[in-house]
């Protein structure tokens, strides 16, 4: 099996010549569709998704392959679901945690604009909510450390 448990890996012998080789077996997926906020549906644009990550990490020290992975692992935790329409809010609350956990000024980036906010108080407190977070995580491992 890969690394990323997606694919399986086969050594495999012709049994006429005796020939040896490789054959990769993955899983083939159903075309997922997208319920917009307004009902309408589409099929889900990958690269519509990594657009968005894109655009969330500009300027930020993120690399292009960091994103790429985490399209995958969104779209994998999609396609895990079994489901062959999944509400636009759902991949939203996705990115919004892979953003979370790749970059917090990309995911405060994007908040801002998935949620609509309105005024600086809306950051501020999204800002806020993110050092509280930070802080039960660092006191946390402090509590586990050897």
């Amino acid at each position: 099996m890969s690394k990323d448990g997606t694919t399986i890996r086969r050594r495999r012998e012709c049994l006429s010549c005796g020939y040896r080789y490789t054959t990769y077996e993955q899983i083939e997926r159903t075309e997922l569709r997208v319920i917009k906020k307004d009902g309408t549906r589409e099929a889900l644009n990958r690269e519509k998704l990594f657009r968005g990550l894109v655009k969330a990490c500009e300027k930020r020290p993120v690399s292009m392959d960091r994103l790429d992975r985490a399209v995958e692992e969104i779209l994998t935790e999609l396609h895990k679901d079994h489901l062959a329409e999944v509400p636009s809010k759902n991949i939203g609350a996705k990115v919004m945690d892979k953003l979370h956990a790749i970059d917090p000024v990309a995911y405060v980036r994007y908040v801002s604009v998935y949620r609509s906010f309105d005024n600086v108080g809306e950051f501020i407190s999204e800002i806020q909510a993110l050092e509280r977070k930070a802080l039960r995580d660092h006191m946390q491992r402090r509590l586990f450390k050897d």
